[in-house]
C-alpha cells in the first residue's frame, strides 16, 4: 500500500509518500480501501508537533475518508466487503488502506460519491454540532458566520440556511464570498483591509440586507446583532463581533485558524446577557458517541437526498498530498480539497 508519511515534524513538504505492507483488520475493525481523504486545517498541525494529539512517528496524517471495505476481524458483523463507507479517525487517512475502529464507521447511504463523502465528517460534523447542540439554533434567528469560505465556516453558512435562520458571511474577496452566497448567506462581508470599525460598521449594515421582504413590509423591528456567531478564526474579529451581539447571543468558540487566540473582555457577555460556548468536536465524539453518531446519519441523509452538498473545489492525487495542505494553509481553497486514490 501507499501512504503519505510523516517521519519528523515539519511542514507539509516534509512528508513522503513510501511503501508500506497493508494493514490487517483486529478486533472490532475493519480495512478500508481509501477512495477519497479530506484535507483539514488540523492535518497542517498534527504533522508539525502543534495538535493535542501527538502519533507515534512515523504516521500518516489524514482524518477524514471514504472507500470501500476491503477485509473485516473478528466480531465484526455490521459491515462486509464491498460496502460503501465513511470514517473519522485521529490520523491515518492519506494512505491507500487503513484499518478502522467499527465506532468510526459509517455506511454510506446510496447517492453520495466518495469525494463528497470525503468531505463532510469533519466540517459538517463540527458545524451542526456547534449549531444544533451548542447554540441550538433556531429558525428565524440571524447566525453569523466568521472565516465563511473555509471547510468549517461554509457548512456552518449551508446548515444554518438550512435550519432557517438568516446567515451573514464574512469572508476576504469577491470569490469566497460568492461560493457564500451559492450555499445560502443572506448578506455578506468583505473583511479583507477592514479594521474593527469598519467591520461592525458593515455588520450593521448586512444585518439590515439579512432582513427578508416580508419582514421589511411588515415594519418589523431591525435585528440588533447576531444571535449566534460561529468563529472559527479567532484573532482581532472574534472582539469585534462579540461587541455587536444580540442580546442573549451565544459566541461560538470553534478555532484559532488566524493563528491568535483572542482574549475578551468578559464585560461584553454580561452587558449583552450573551455566552461563550467551546466547540470540541473530537472529544463530544469521544463523550457523546451516540449523540454524534445520529449528527452523522442525519448529515449523510441530508447530503444523499441532495438537501445538502459539500463544496470540493480542488482534487489532487495522493502523490500531492502536501501541495493540497500548502493551499489550504494558503488560503487558496474554498469549501474542501479532498485526495483520490
Amino acid at each position: 500500500m501507499k501512504a503519505l508519511l510523516c517521519r519528523e515534524y515539519g511542514p507539509p513538504q516534509s512528508l513522503r509518500l513510501e511503501d508500506l505492507p497493508s494493514p490487517q483488520a483486529g478486533e472490532g475493525q475493519v480495512v478500508v480501501s481509501v477512495r477519497a481523504a479530506g484535507v483539514n486545517f488540523p492535518d497542517s498541525l498534527i504533522i508539525q508537533g502543534k495538535y493535542q494529539y501527538k502519533p507515534a512517528l512515523p504516521f500518516a496524517p489524514g482524518a477524514e475518508l471514504a472507500g470501500i471495505v476491503q477485509s473485516v476481524g473478528p466480531g465484526v458483523t455490521r459491515f462486509k466487503p464491498g460496502d460503501a463507507v465513511a470514517a473519522i479517525t485521529t490520523f491515518g487517512a492519506f494512505a491507500s488502506e487503513i484499518a478502522v475502529a467499527l465506532e468510526d464507521l459509517l455506511l454510506l447511504p446510496p447517492g453520495i460519491d466518495f469525494n463528497h463523502a470525503a468531505a463532510f465528517g469533519m466540517t459538517y460534523g463540527t458545524a451542526f454540532h456547534a449549531l444544533k447542540d451548542r447554540a441550538k439554533l433556531r429558525a428565524g434567528e440571524t447566525l453569523l458566520v466568521l472565516g465563511a469560505a473555509g471547510g468549517v465556516g461554509l457548512a456552518a453558512v449551508e446548515l444554518g440556511k438550512h435550519m432557517g435562520a438568516r446567515v451573514i458571511a464574512a469572508a476576504a474577496g469577491k470569490t469566497r464570498l460568492a461560493a457564500c452566497q451559492r450555499y445560502g448567506a443572506d448578506a455578506v462581508i468583505d473583511y479583507s483591509n477592514m479594521d474593527s470599525t469598519a467591520f461592525r460598521a458593515a455588520l450593521k449594515l448586512a444585518m439590515k440586507q439579512s432582513m427578508t421582504p416580508a419582514a421589511r413590509a411588515a415594519g418589523s423591528e431591525e435585528p440588533t446583532g447576531p444571535d449566534v456567531i460561529f468563529d472559527p478564526l479567532g484573532g482581532t474579529w472574534t472582539e469585534a463581533a462579540f461587541r455587536s451581539i444580540a442580546w442573549r447571543g451565544r459566541l461560538l468558540v470553534v478555532g484559532f485558524a488566524a493563528g491568535e487566540i483572542p482574549r475578551l473582555p468578559l464585560n461584553l457577555a454580561l452587558l449583552k446577557g450573551a455566552s461563550v460556548q467551546g466547540v470540541f468536536w473530537g472529544e463530544f465524539r469521544r463523550r457523546e458517541a451516540r449523540l454524534h453518531n445520529a449528527n452523522m446519519k442525519q448529515l449523510a441523509l441530508w447530503i444523499s437526498q441532495g438537501e445538502l452538498k459539500p463544496l470540493v473545489s480542488a482534487t489532487y492525487p495522493l502523490a500531492r498530498g502536501a501541495d493540497a495542505l500548502d493551499d489550504l494553509l494558503a488560503r487558496k481553497i474554498i469549501g474542501k480539497a479532498v485526495l483520490t486514490l
